[in-house]
């Protein structure tokens, strides 16, 4: 899914999907482990969806206040 997309949804639809990417990728891993995955491409498809939708919630999140980050 494009970033565009990600996007237009919602915060607890991005959580979601999140979720079931998560558990898509276990299935991948087991799958490919076991020598039965039928595309094994959508392993690296659903783990750059997996960070899109992390850096998504990322982008929403509060941003902390400038004191607060740490330097060096």
């Amino acid at each position: 899914m494009k970033a565009a997309k990600w996007r237009d949804l919602s915060e607890d639809e991005i959580r979601q999907r999140v979720r079931e990417l998560t558990e898509e990728l276990f299935n991948l891993r087991f799958q490919l482990s076991m020598g039965v995955a039928k595309n094994p491409s959508r392993l690296g498809q659903a783990r750059r969806d997996l960070a899109r939708a992390h850096t998504m919630l990322h982008e929403r999140a509060e941003p902390a206040p400038a004191g607060a980050r740490k330097k060096g």
